[in-house]
């Protein structure tokens, strides 16, 4: 455990900062997932929403440094490839 003032403030923040990214890509996860879900139910217009929720989150992900820009992109153009197979 830390001893110095700063020290302490900087695990407090560093702890902080861990639980909100964690909620964060536990968020992504889930709408992910949920995108994969209408896929199998086959509503195009569910599909379409739920894409375009995912590409949402995507994008803010990698805005906000949770994952990088080409995983971003990547995982984008994977989403898409399943939406036409």
């Amino acid at each position: 455990m830390p001893r110095i003032k700063s020290a302490k403030k900087a695990l407090r923040q560093s702890e902080k900062r861990s639980g909100e990214n964690l909620k964060k890509m536990n968020s992504l996860k889930t709408t992910i997932k949920s995108y994969k879900k209408t896929l199998s139910a086959g509503d195009k217009e569910t599909i379409k929403s739920s894409l375009s929720d995912a590409y949402k989150a995507l994008d803010k992900a990698a805005k906000t440094n949770l994952i990088k820009r080409n995983k971003a992109n990547r995982l984008k153009s994977r989403l898409a490839k399943k939406k036409s197979a």
